[in-house]
């Protein structure tokens, strides 16, 4: 083939095939650190036109790039070189009709999150994932970096939540996985491989999601804490205390606070009184007969008398409900508005959380005094976005943001946790990743990554070195 874009403007016509100054919207990532003009931007809307795309571009070993809503933050669904072609499924959008005595729908990978969520409504169902780019956030993508989210310590993550898979592979055949059973197997695991691959292995084009019951009741609180040793008891507690029934359980801290009603105007904190760490709770059940508000009052009672927490109020309407995640969920927003930011995403066991973020700080203290510390986080799965602000007074970091990147992964590693908790690595920590983790689990990923796409025109880049 010696022109492959003219190829795939045949191959999509004029509404499926980008070039020039109309790639620019798909050029860069979400942080605006990563990407380049493209050859193309391929549209297709269908998983034929996917498959036709995948086989043109490999002919002319023409490096393909899939992308869903390009929220993600390590780089991983851009181009790095001008001969590659992005392949977004923006166009394939279908939703199915739910199974209602199965509890799954068959979606197709463009499928904006909360365009699933408005979907469901009507039928009494929900796909328990939430984050705060569902808006624009992509089934593909959610699926290529197995996203987390608040809800991931109750129902998992999205290797969790796929029953089925239908995938476009690197030399255009399609593997028709599409099963809507939870129990299936028969040999390996195919879906749950292709969940956090992100599109290194094949570009996924439909998939059975798993749904559940929307609640009939909810309960909710937001809680000050004395510190975050604190919460983690606190935490602990509650899991014990309510355990089916604990939906939701969150922290951020005063400075996330303090940056998101700066510069969120609209945003109201409505406790008595300011602390150092906040914790939000959330109790759902499918019955009206669960008495969650005396379970979760009972809860906060304890607390108070145990010197876990120092004040707290139980949400009295869904209104207050939804005002209490805006202060969890605009943590990112405010901080993004006060200007530079780092953003490190972390887990480590649930019982270290206050550890890791007490040894976090003086590790950052050191490599720049002063600087600001931002964690908020999922407390049920021990996931914290440990971002950074500069110091008071300076618009940057001093060129520091890779000792601080490099101090917090080996603290995370060091405590049996992952630098890359929920948002993959992209093309941003593939060298952290040779740097923390075994030789021997990073040859294995290269190995899968040669036995599916011999060629490397997957994605290259991503996830692992390439070539190998």
């Amino acid at each position: 083939m010696t022109d492959p874009a003219a190829a795939l403007r045949e191959i999509l016509g004029p509404k499926g095939w980008l070039s020039g100054d109309d790639t620019q919207p798909f050029q860069r990532d979400w942080l605006n650190r990563y990407g380049v003009q493209p050859l193309g931007v391929a549209r297709p809307a269908n998983t034929a036109e996917v498959a036709a795309v995948v086989k043109a571009c490999r002919q002319a070993g023409v490096a393909i790039v899939p992308q869903g809503g390009n929220t993600g933050l390590c780089g991983g669904a851009v181009a790095d070189q001008a001969s590659a072609v992005i392949v977004a499924l923006s166009r394939m959008t279908a939703i199915g009709k739910p199974d209602l005595d199965s509890g799954s729908i068959l979606v197709e990978a463009g499928v904006v999150l909360a365009s699933l969520h408005e979907a469901l409504e009507p039928h009494g169902l929900m796909f328990p994932m939430h984050l705060g780019a569902e808006g624009s956030a992509r089934i593909g993508g959610l699926i290529g970096t197995n996203a987390g989210g608040s809800h991931a310590f109750r129902f998992g993550m999205m290797q969790d939540l796929v029953l089925g898979l239908e995938v476009v592979m690197p030399d255009g055949t399609v593997w028709d996985g599409l099963r809507a059973v939870q129990k299936d197997n028969a040999g390996y695991q195919l879906r749950k491989l292709f969940c956090g691959s992100e599109g290194t292995l094949g570009i996924v084009t439909r998939a059975v999601l798993r749904l559940y019951p929307t609640p009939k009741q909810q309960a909710s609180a937001l809680l000050v804490m004395s510190d975050f040793a604190a919460a983690v008891s606190f935490g602990a507690f509650l899991r014990g205390e309510a355990g089916e029934f604990l939906a939701g359980l969150e922290f951020f801290s005063d400075v996330g606070l303090t940056l998101a009603l700066k510069h969120l105007p609209d945003l109201a904190y409505q406790l008595e009184t300011r602390g150092d760490v906040y914790l939000l709770v959330e109790m759902a059940s499918g019955s009206t007969r669960v008495p969650l508000d005396e379970i979760l009052a009972s809860a906060l009672e304890w607390g108070m008398e145990q010197g876990l927490v120092v004040d707290g109020a139980l949400a009295n309407s869904g209104a207050q409900r939804a005002q209490f995640w805006r202060l969890r969920e605009e943590q990112p927003e405010g901080q993004r508005l006060e200007g530079e930011q780092l953003k490190h995403d972390i887990s480590v066991p649930p019982g270290a959380i206050a550890r890791f973020i007490e040894a976090g700080a003086r590790i950052c203290h050191d490599i720049l005094p002063g600087t600001r510390i931002n964690p908020f986080g999922h407390l049920g799965d021990g996931n914290i976005h440990y971002n950074l602000s500069p110091p008071e007074g300076r618009a940057d970091f001093d060129g520091k943001a890779g000792a601080f990147a490099e101090a917090l992964a080996a603290l995370a590693t060091d405590m049996g946790g992952s630098f890359a908790a929920e948002h993959g690595l992209g093309r941003a920590k593939i060298a952290m990743a040779d740097r923390n983790r075994g030789p021997v689990e990073r040859e294995l990923m290269a190995r899968l990554k040669d036995a599916f796409d011999p060629k490397g025109t997957m994605n290259p880049g991503v996830l692992v070195r390439s070539p190998l």
